[in-house]
């Protein structure tokens, strides 16, 4: 039976955008990690007689009649949705969802506090979460939570109707996953992806070690400020600044040309897929390594992270214990996969029994589906990584400037067209109130 599923995704797994169009028009969410999970859960219904549409973030209520209309299912895949500064999004989609007659199934969603699981800091968020999740529950038979954090907080609120399922990145390959240690140490030639969430300043003494040590290190970006900064450079109110994080052009890793990021899941796994280790603070960084066949260990900074790497055994240490010296080869050496490889065939078994409880059919067992995504991806011709800018010629550099005039004349075009508007209905307004006068003469 054709299934028309609508997916909250910002873009699908192959519209192809270029870096330019990516940060001018946020097409990874702030965060090029929401992008792995979104077409991971892409790919997972992929099926044969699967329609999918990206929702493209919208949630508006009025757009409610024209996806009753369209659709068969709304399947929303989620991250760290249950924190403070997602509320107000979060009312938005109970809102549409409120409105909405067909079935809504939630993949994945997850809680934000401290990594002790502090309670008191979710109460202001206590009232939008419960309305969601009413209105959830009344088109589903449950929520599909992240880990055991959520599943709490979720308990706590009166929820009982809620199941631990992870994050469909991990399950990119299905019940296929197995992450070895290609050799028994770290050497300092080696190569070592790191991830960094810029806020965790902490991070700054081991970017700094592991610059010094490391010759073939890379930071891999993933927020959209600093895919800013490596298409133009700074901002104007932090040029000629400096940080220990490489959150400026001045920093080493800047000036020697050793940041990548990527617009697109795919070239971000065939890049890590060449490294030795991955490690850091960012959740999706490390699970995109370990989906590229890489060892990656995470620092869980939050409980968003740290539930996620404890239901998929993915190695990490809690950040605050993390100490200032610590070294890539000590991580290396002591990353422990037994969990994560053993556990991954059960942890989608419960994937699936989830997504059949909500009729829902996954690719992996419907013929060549997920085979033929995997081909489709191949064929498709991705933006390469994006590099600072310092790095590029000048030949290399006159698209992004024939871009940027091209946007700049579309907004000259798109002001004189107000301005255009806006005369006419001052001249109609104008004749109006004379044709007035005359008549009342």
């Amino acid at each position: 039976m054709h299934q028309r599923i609508l997916l909250r995704a910002r873009k699908g797994p192959f519209h192809v955008i270029s870096h330019e169009e990516t940060y001018e028009r946020d097409w990874i969410g702030k965060n090029s990690g929401n992008l792995v999970f979104s077409h991971a859960a892409h790919k997972l219904l992929a099926t044969s007689t699967a329609e999918i549409t990206p929702s493209r973030l919208r949630t508006n209520a009025r757009d409610a009649d024209e996806i009753n209309e369209k659709y068969d299912v709304f399947v929303i895949p989620l991250a760290n949705a249950f924190r403070r500064s997602f509320a107000d999004r979060l009312v938005s989609m109970t809102r549409l969802i409120e409105r909405l007659k067909i079935p809504v199934v939630v993949l994945g969603v997850g809680v934000q506090t401290d990594v002790d699981g502090n309670r008191e800091f979710l109460r202001p968020i206590d009232e939008a979460v419960t309305a969601f999740c009413r209105a959830v529950l009344d088109r589903s038979h449950s929520i599909g939570v992240r880990g055991e954090v959520t599943e709490s907080y979720l308990r706590t609120l009166g929820f009982s109707a809620v199941e631990q399922i992870g994050c469909p990145s991990m399950f990119l390959h299905g019940d296929s996953l197995q992450i070895d240690k290609a050799k028994a140490t770290l050497r300092p030639d080696d190569r070592i992806a790191l991830t960094l969430s810029p806020y965790v300043t902490s991070m700054a003494a081991i970017v700094r070690h592991h610059h010094q040590r490391y010759p073939n290190l890379r930071y891999v970006v993933q927020d959209l400020n600093t895919l800013g900064t490596l298409l133009y450079g700074d901002a104007p109110h932090l040029r000629g600044k400096s940080h220990d994080i490489p959150v400026h052009t001045s920093h080493p890793l800047f000036v020697e040309d050793k940041v990548r990021m990527f617009v697109d899941p795919w070239t971000w796994m065939e890049y890590l897929s060449g490294f030795d280790f991955a490690f850091g603070t960012r959740i999706h960084g490390t699970i995109t390594a370990l989906i590229s066949g890489t060892p990656g260990y995470l620092f869980a900074h939050d409980s968003r992270t740290l539930e996620l790497a404890r239901y998929f055994g993915i190695p990490h240490r809690i950040m605050r214990d993390v100490p200032a010296d610590i070294d890539a080869a000590q991580l290396y050496e002591e990353a422990d996969y037994t969990a994560l490889n053993e556990g991954h065939k059960a942890r989608f078994a419960t994937l699936a029994a989830f997504l059949a409880k909500h009729d829902l059919a996954h690719s992996f067992a419907d013929g060549d589906s997920a085979t033929r995504f995997d081909q489709q991806v191949r064929e498709t011709v991705y933006p390469p990584a994006v590099r600072p800018v310092t790095a590029y010629t000048p030949e290399e550099l006159l698209p992004r400037i024939q871009w940027l005039r091209d946007e700049n004349r579309k907004l000259q075009q798109a002001a004189e067209s107000r301005r255009a508007d806006h005369l006419r209905e001052r001249l109609g307004k104008a004749v109006g109130n004379r044709i007035r006068r005359m008549l009342r003469r």
